[in-house]
């Protein structure tokens, strides 16, 4: 199968790996410096809890060409993906997959369609992996062989979609699993992330610093993400995720995370990402922030509190703009 990769960090770069390795002829989009690299020495890849190294050799260009291809992934940060949209409508599949976190997918949806003179299926996922771009390479954590939860705006994949998705991960132990609700499934993962976001900020992106209180404070600001998202009429996704969150799952929640922060995990899986993508984080508060306008009385005093901890936008581009990509 002919497949496009449309952004080389993390997150593409692991797809791509899984991707080539289940045989299909996979190009990859990439620019600058890091499209040199790849150009000159493939894709190395260190797998931080496997321990061990892969190496891939997929077709790298620069920009986007005629080629047809069976499907395109699109794995961009979220405030990059409006200034390419026009191109995506161009691209001759009629599958375009955006993978990452998206609060605009039905506009997003709207703008490639009626830009393609062809009929395009658009979907959206979004892949469990973390970690950082090096000079030479991608530091990934995953935890088994990954996945990705994938679905149309507001109904799954159908058939044809499915059979084209499996065939293309035909042969791995990547996880693809359907929703039927992206749109809210992307509104419910902001919730969760968002606190995680703030915490770290608040600690100089150093998440071992932080106490058992801070992280239940935190745990606590998911709960009230999720509870307004319901006042909105949104339902929770996945299911029984908001269980999680109390009782004895709850405790377990904390203790995951409290291991997450004292180690590696949490620097590769958060706080690298932190580092390096500002613009988008903002961009995904702000429209979060439009969330919580339609219920201004709603009570969220845990996110609240970690949102004050935490410095201006303004200062965190100043700490951290040279690490942005």
């Amino acid at each position: 199968m002919k497949i496009l990769i449309y952004g080389a960090g993390v997150i593409g770069s692991y797809l791509t790996h899984v991707l080539c390795a289940a045989g299909n002829d996979v190009t990859l989009l990439a620019r600058g410096g890091w499209r040199e690299t790849l150009e000159q020495s493939g894709l190395t890849i260190y797998h931080h809890l496997q321990k061990k190294v892969t190496r891939d050799r997929p077709r790298v260009i620069g920009a986007l060409d005629r080629e047809h291809y069976d499907l395109v992934f699109v794995v961009m940060q979220y405030q990059q993906m409006a200034a390419i949209l026009d191109d995506l409508g161009r691209v001759d599949s009629s599958i375009v997959v955006l993978v990452g976190n998206n609060m605009s997918a039905g506009e997003m949806e709207r703008h490639i369609r009626n830009c393609s003179a062809a009929p395009q299926r658009v979907l959206f996922g979004f892949q469990g992996t973390g970690g950082r771009r090096e000079a030479e390479r991608v530091v990934c954590v995953r935890f088994g062989e990954a996945g990705m939860t994938v679905g149309g705006l507001y109904k799954e994949p159908s058939l044809m979609e499915k059979r084209r998705l499996r065939s293309a991960f035909a042969g791995t132990r990547y996880r693809l699993t359907w929703a039927a609700d992206m749109d809210a499934w992307y509104k419910c993962h902001l919730a969760f992330i968002l606190p995680i976001v703030y915490l770290s900020y608040a600690l100089n992106c150093n998440l071992k610093r932080a106490t058992g209180r801070q992280i239940k404070t935190g745990l606590r600001a998911v709960r009230e993400g999720y509870e307004l998202l319901k006042a909105l009429g949104y339902p929770i996704l996945p299911e029984n995720t908001i269980e999680k969150l109390y009782g004895f799952q709850g405790g377990l929640s904390y203790a995951v995370l409290r291991i997450m922060a004292k180690t590696a995990i949490g620097e590769l899986a958060a706080t690298d990402h932190c580092r390096s993508a500002v613009a988008e984080l903002e961009a995904l508060e702000k429209a979060f922030a439009a969330l919580r306008e339609q219920r201004p009385d709603f009570p969220m005093p845990n996110w609240d509190a970690l949102r004050k901890a935490m410095p201006d936008w303004q200062a965190l581009h100043l700490s951290y703009g040279k690490q942005e990509g």
